[in-house]
């Protein structure tokens, strides 16, 4: 089985609007609009992942807020129209962001916390469920690997209740180290066919984060080009191998829902990037979803990508 056998297989993430930003209206109502589903579909993807953080649709005391999920629902809509299919990835919630600055903690030992987010799960499923066209991904990102025990229970926990309003919808698992292809071996076995693994790849980290200011233990001046990354033809098939080995052990999908090069890299050395591991996501079918459609120090659609954004486009 293939995520590409449910309609997701070429994907982009639209990072930056529900999620790490300042969450105005100016910046929710307008740094995507309807306009730019038209233009990923015109490039030939078939879905985009769009990130939304707790916050747009929670009130501190936990209660809804109803213009975060019209807003959703609006983006679902312009999806829709467009021949788009959606993963919605909740990409921060109470107590948990893989970002250490934006100081949520407590979420992997608190029953309130955890309870939050089954309760915004059940409802987020509530109000989307659409199996055909949307995909839920439980939680971006989770970091350490003390965590994996408590995050076991609580995937399993929110799968069962999400199941109870959603029976088929696609919802996407990733481990810790920040969904690394090879700490899948520690997540348990998918709880059904519609339960699929879930990782990122931005290796070699020197390579795509160099000059990355959230990154402490990276050289900051440091810039290496792709020659000198360390990147043949084999990489992404030994970066990968624990992967293929947990889907073909239990009969799942691959998802690789976030993967790119950051600005500070030459358009032509991006290029040759993409090109790698786009030779190994076709080789093993794996459906993916590049970071990022529009700035966020990754965007495709910035200026300095204007001479090679065809290539990078086919290369998605």
């Amino acid at each position: 089985m293939k995520m590409k056998d449910f309609g997701f297989y070429r994907g982009v993430n639209l990072g930056g609007w529900f999620s790490q930003c300042d969450y105005s209206e100016d910046r929710m109502d307008n740094f995507i609009t309807e306009k730019d589903f038209s233009i990923i579909a015109g490039w030939g993807l078939d879905h985009v992942r769009i990130p939304v953080d707790y916050n747009v649709m929670q009130e501190e005391d936990g209660s809804w807020k109803a213009d975060g999920f019209r807003r959703i629902e609006n983006a679902l809509k312009y999806a829709g129209k467009n021949g788009l299919k959606v993963v919605l990835d909740l990409h921060k919630t109470a107590g948990f962001s893989f970002d250490a600055g934006e100081k949520e903690e407590g979420f992997f030992a608190s029953e309130a916390y955890q309870d939050r987010f089954y309760r915004l799960w059940s409802e987020m499923a509530r109000q989307f469920t659409d199996p055909k066209n949307v995909a839920f991904e439980l939680l971006n990102e989770v970091t350490d690997e003390s965590f994996i025990g408590a995050w076991n229970r609580i995937s399993g926990e929110c799968i069962r209740r999400i199941r109870a309003i959603a029976p088929d919808s696609l919802i996407l698992v990733g481990s810790y180290h920040n969904n690394a292809p090879d700490a899948l071996k520690d997540l348990d076995a998918p709880a059904d066919e519609h339960v699929l693994y879930n990782f990122h790849c931005y290796d070699p980290i020197a390579f795509t984060h160099q000059g990355a200011y959230w990154v402490p233990w990276l050289d900051r001046d440091a810039r290496i080009s792709f020659g000198e990354a360390g990147v043949d033809s084999s990489f992404f098939e030994r970066r990968f191998a624990t992967a293929f080995g947990m889907a073909e052990k239990y009969n799942t999908a691959l998802y690789c829902g976030e993967y790119g090069v950051i600005d500070n890299v030459s358009p032509e050395d991006t290029v040759e990037w993409y090109r790698m591991i786009h030779d190994t996501f076709e080789k093993h079918e794996i459906s993916r979803s590049a970071w990022s459609y529009r700035r966020m120090d990754f965007g495709i659609t910035d200026e300095r990508l204007d001479g090679v954004r065809s290539k990078l486009i086919s290369l998605l």
